[in-house]
């Protein structure tokens, strides 16, 4: 029954995910929808700024946290170890739907490309970053970024393997495409408001500040074979002439490995 249980809430907690980041879009793109990122009545700057940069920081605090292994280790005495991804990805989700909901619209024009060709070429870098992200995903793995390869695991009584340092396709030309993708898709639009521009620079800057983090884990996890991995291989931009990492298939970081053992 608790593996019933475990496997209905990761799905549950994965459509969740799964319609924040196809509203996420929308929302950047101004597309249509609900509500987009520069979508509805503009209020006052300075209140609407600090909305903003409140939801932003929201956001950011609860992913950082809750991805980091100190914090993993206290909170899976509360959470069955099966379902702590799944618990994060929930709450990130739920964290961007607060966002959208609560978004404050800064609608004044930064920078507008007028020219079609320019335009078009802006869409193509904005929908090839939402690929890169998604490709990406697969790339390592999917179903256990998200936490359905645990709560499945919990279900069977499988076990999930260790974590094991590998570099598949992307990652052997760039240590975090998502982040590139994610990056391409924030900054690519051939209209630039002050609310766009502060969503690009505040996720600009977590992702940075994120990669670091990240990478201190890495680290330790690792050691030294991250180190030569880190010096051989570009961070986000894959610069022609960088040594290409060493050939494997797969390489999952390590905040988005499972448990090696399930609860």
């Amino acid at each position: 029954m608790g593996g019933i249980v475990a496997v209905l809430y990761g799905a549950v907690a994965y459509m969740v995910f799964l319609g924040a980041f196809l509203y996420a879009i929308a929302f950047v793109g101004n597309l249509h929808s609900a509500k987009t990122i520069d979508s509805g009545e503009a209020g006052p700057l300075l209140p609407s700024l600090l909305i903003d940069v409140c939801l932003l920081g929201l956001f950011a605090v609860q992913h950082s946290v809750m991805a980091r292994p100190e914090f993993k280790r206290v909170w899976t005495k509360i959470v069955p170890e099966s379902v702590e991804r799944a618990t994060f990805v929930l709450f990130a989700s739920l964290a961007l739907i607060l966002l959208y909901w609560q978004w404050r619209p800064l609608p004044e024009v930064v920078w507008q490309v007028q020219h079609p060709v320019g335009a078009a070429a802006l869409w193509a870098v904005f929908w090839i970053g939402w690929g890169l992200v998604l490709l990406s995903t697969f790339l390592i793995n999917h179903f256990e970024l998200f936490g359905l390869r645990q709560v499945w695991a919990r279900l069977t009584g499988g076990t999930l393997p260790a974590p094991e340092f590998k570099t598949p396709a992307l990652y052997k030309r760039v240590r975090h495409p998502i982040y590139l993708g994610f990056l391409l898709a924030f900054w690519a639009t051939p209209e630039m408001t002050l609310g766009h521009l502060l969503f690009a620079v505040a996720t600009t800057g977590y992702i940075l500040i994120g990669i670091q983090l990240e990478e201190r884990d890495l680290m330790r996890l690792f050691g030294e074979q991250y180190r030569r991995y880190r010096a051989e291989v570009s961070m986000l931009i894959p610069w022609p002439g960088r040594k290409a990492a060493p050939a494997t298939d797969e390489w999952p970081p390590l905040e988005l490995r499972g448990p090696k053992r399930e609860a």
